[in-house]
């Protein structure tokens, strides 16, 4: 019984304190007074059930339905604040005056999010199920796509519990280096592009059903497979794909067209009234449709493995590279791919991203430094990466960092609310306890500050992984984990 205690005072000392505690409890057996009294080979058998216990308790999630659990605590709850810095007031963004893509449900960026007011956390957990891509419907309902790591599946997710209404399990074929695609048109249909070469139509307002697909396998080798998808501006309801090999197609209406750019792409692209923006390995491309229905390239600008590129008002499109020893932010025009300016952003050999710039004014952007992150194992124990977020404006002809804030957001995708002036992102703290700490961060637009942080999570499966921060008009802010989703709301 005193030994169960021993171990008790482990696990509870663990949570309170961090994951040194049982590296410190295992270190202290070399004594020979402490394995009298704690008798190793007790010690071991104790810590294996617990250890049980703790897979027990794991696979309840596949018993449990999904979202029915919140994110299972991690350790050290008191070496983490939970809360840092004060409520923010709304300092709304001027003159970012983007069109709603009119063929796609609405992004977001025009509803407040929390200003940190008392801010309430909830989570749901869906085991080692990551939805990292998030849309609302009008209805109010998420539709999250779904990555389980042996396939995708579409959910239905309650805006208030976080629980599954209804899923899909989506074809997979195998591992071919990329998964599934999607996105939510202004119809609540989920245009699904599926890891065997499909394009599929999913009605998402009674239940989810399969309305109708298109069959790119005629076109589409089984080597590649589709990055993303993106509907056209006009009423045809075509749709743009992309694949790994670089292959740019449009389907919808007759057989799908398509256009090989002889690049792989490894990233999503943008689209306007007029054209799409794709960034291969080497090169950022615009393309518009021809006649006949078929992609065709407008202008080509080379460019060193470029990310995901960001429409400006004013003929402008901002795209980042990592080029070595310094990232640069370039903008460009949209109408003829002439570089207006470029600058560099973060430390020497410190900085790269895999996200787009954030559009944060008429010809403004924020970037975000993902230098380091290599895996979730890049911030285990503590451990975070150089990190950084910087505004980099378009002033008369020449670029400027305006701000660089001292903030680590590794693995998540920014996301801006016009109406606050905020930039949310899902950050982590260094400890040298050793402790994963991680929160839904604000950062002032204005300056740089970041106003404040609410922690959403400790540990492994709190950890976003290249997931989004999504917005809804109930001032929520939603972000997807490696765990399953947290809602952070102001009370």
């Amino acid at each position: 019984m005193y030994r169960w205690s021993i171990l008790g005072g482990v696990v509870l000392a663990t949570w309170l304190f961090g994951p040194w505690v049982p590296v410190l409890a295992l270190a202290s057996l070399a004594h020979p007074r402490v394995r009298d009294v704690v008798r190793p080979a007790r010690a071991w058998r104790g810590l294996g059930i617990i250890a049980a216990l703790g897979l027990i308790a794991a696979a309840l999630v596949v018993v449990i339905p999904d979202g029915w659990l919140p994110l299972p605590p991690g350790a050290g709850t008191l070496m983490a604040p939970t809360y840092v810095g004060r409520a923010a007031l709304d300092h709304p963004v001027r003159g970012l005056d983007l069109p709603q893509h009119p063929r796609l449900s609405r992004d977001g960026s025009g509803w407040a999010g929390p200003t940190g007011d008392r801010p309430q956390v909830r989570s749901a957990w869906y085991g080692l199920e990551e939805c990292a891509h998030l849309a609302r419907s009008s209805s109010g309902s998420l539709v999250g796509l779904c990555d389980r790591g042996s396939g995708s599946v579409l959910r239905l997710i309650d805006p208030d519990s976080l629980r599954s209404t209804g899923s899909l399990e989506l074809p997979h074929p195998g591992d071919r280096g990329c998964g599934s695609s999607f996105f939510l048109d202004d119809r609540d249909r989920a245009m699904v592009g599926t890891s065997d070469r499909r394009i599929l139509t999913v009605e998402t307002r009674k239940g989810l059903r399969i309305d109708s697909g298109v069959d790119l396998t005629d076109i589409v080798p089984a080597d590649d497979c589709l990055v993303a998808l993106m509907p056209t501006w006009d009423r045809s309801r075509r749709v743009w794909f992309v694949t790994q090999e670089g292959r740019v197609g449009i389907a919808g209406g007759s057989r799908p067209k398509i256009l090989e750019l002889g690049a792989r792409v490894t990233s999503s692209f943008a689209v306007d009234q007029h054209a799409a923006y794709v960034v291969t390995v080497d090169a950022l491309y615009r393309l518009s449709v021809d006649g006949q229905g078929r992609p065709r390239i407008d202008w080509v600008k080379p460019y060193d493995r470029g990310t995901t590129p960001t429409v400006l008002p004013g003929d402008l499109v901002a795209v980042t590279d990592n080029t070595e020893p310094r990232m640069h932010l370039v903008f460009l025009r949209r109408s003829t791919g002439e570089e207006v300016c470029g600058v560099p952003v973060f430390e020497g050999g410190q900085s790269a991203t895999d996200n787009s710039p954030v559009a944060v004014g008429p010809a403004s952007v924020v970037v975000e430094n993902g230098a380091g992150y290599t895996g979730p194992q890049s911030t285990l124990f503590g451990m975070t990466t150089p990190g950084g977020m910087a505004r980099v404006d378009l002033v008369n002809g020449r670029c400027k960092v305006a701000w660089t804030a001292d903030v680590d957001a590794p693995s998540s995708v920014p996301h801006v609310s016009r109406r606050t002036g905020l930039v949310y992102a899902i950050t982590k703290r260094s400890s040298y306890a050793g402790v994963s700490a991680w929160y839904l961060s604000a950062i002032d637009v204005a300056s740089g500050r970041v106003m404040f942080g609410v922690r959403i999570g400790l540990g492994l499966l709190a950890n976003a992984d290249h997931s989004g921060v999504t917005l809804t008009p109930d001032g929520s802010a939603y972000a997807a984990t490696l765990g399953g989703l947290v809602r952070v709301k102001d009370r």
